[in-house]
């Protein structure tokens, strides 16, 4: 059991004002988008140092945190968590034991001692499932049936769900003036507030444009809410609005267990299948690491099949077992 975090007469020292507390100032520095996330990963950590007893990041005494609590929580998130999850909760202790630093709340000694807490190994497939042709088709079709405003809405984004695979935060942030009717040209503002570049062809460019139509080209958001009355409210929507339509839509089509980031997989895999550069493609998805890209390589997977239909074994049938 991990030794809880303490000082004479006190489990947890309060540090009341958020400019000095290490925990607001490392998510002050991050993306709107992010903060839930790592707050919750933070909060995570603070519950293992005080096992259980303490659920609050603000509330933790992080200067008091040492090269041997770091250890035992790497430890227990290795064993807990898949790789990935357990790095992003790293990533967050590292964070906020950097703003400790720079606050004058612990030596550099220490916090270069702290934050050396090995990396954790292993990997996971990425989340999600690749949709199919046909799977993606219903989805459209069930939106093109509704002639509201929503419908021309939701087919306009799935159709960019599929074209250049968003974020569903991707897809809140887009505004009118992101989008060029001219060149197909399309500005995704991704994680940690990095541009990129998308292209808006085919169908996609289509549906689109019938949505611009539809809501006009006020400016303001992309993609806004529609309200029960079927009136459209120039705002930006929320991401939670996006996974509930694709619920929706998902039931209407009869496509079962769809998600936002089902897209995104089944346009990285799509394009690597076609033969796309693997650099292209992590470009288009704005990924940080060309590895992340690579997870998603369904090409090795095939040749892993093939090669295993080269194997025989002698086993034949000779009756029905029953139970």
């Amino acid at each position: 059991m991990l030794q809880t975090l303490s000082r004479p007469n006190t489990q947890i020292e309060v540090v009341t004002r958020l400019d000095t507390n290490p925990v607001a100032v490392y998510l002050a520095g991050l993306s709107k988008g992010s903060r839930p996330t790592m707050r919750g990963a933070l909060n995570l950590i603070a519950g293992i140092l005080s096992n259980g007893k303490n659920t609050d990041a603000l509330a933790m005494d992080w200067a008091s945190v040492r090269f041997q609590h770091t250890a035992a929580i790497r430890s227990r998130l290795a064993e807990t968590y898949s790789p990935a999850y357990a790095r992003k909760i790293i990533v967050a202790l590292r964070g906020v034991l950097r703003s400790c630093f720079k606050l004058g709340l612990i030596s550099a000694e220490d916090y270069t001692r702290a934050i050396d807490t090995g990396k954790i190994i292993g990997s996971t497939l990425p989340a999600g499932r690749a949709l199919t042709a046909d799977e993606i088709a219903k989805l459209i079709e069930v939106c093109q049936k509704d002639k509201t405003a929503a419908g021309a809405r939701d087919v306009a984004i799935i159709a960019l769900l599929r074209a250049g695979g968003l974020r569903r935060a991707e897809i809140c942030s887009l505004n009118v003036d992101d989008y060029n009717l001219e060149t197909g040209e399309l500005v995704i503002r991704g994680k940690r507030n990095k541009e990129r570049i998308a292209y808006v062809t085919n169908g996609a460019a289509d549906a689109l444009a019938d949505w611009l139509v539809v809501r006009g080209i006020e400016p303001g958001s992309l993609f806004v809410p529609v309200n029960r009355g079927g009136k459209i409210v120039i705002r930006k929507m929320f991401s939670e609005a996006i996974f509930n339509m694709l619920q929706k839509r998902g039931l209407e089509a009869g496509v079962a267990d769809l998600s936002p980031h089902d897209f995104r997989r089944t346009f990285v895999s799509d394009l690597l299948d076609a033969g796309a550069d693997i650099a292209t493609v992590k470009e288009l998805a704005g990924h940080a690491n060309i590895a992340t890209t690579a997870r998603y390589d369904r090409r090795g997977e095939k040749a892993k099949k093939k090669a295993i239909e080269l194997l025989t074994v002698p086993y034949k049938r000779e009756r029905t077992y029953t139970k």
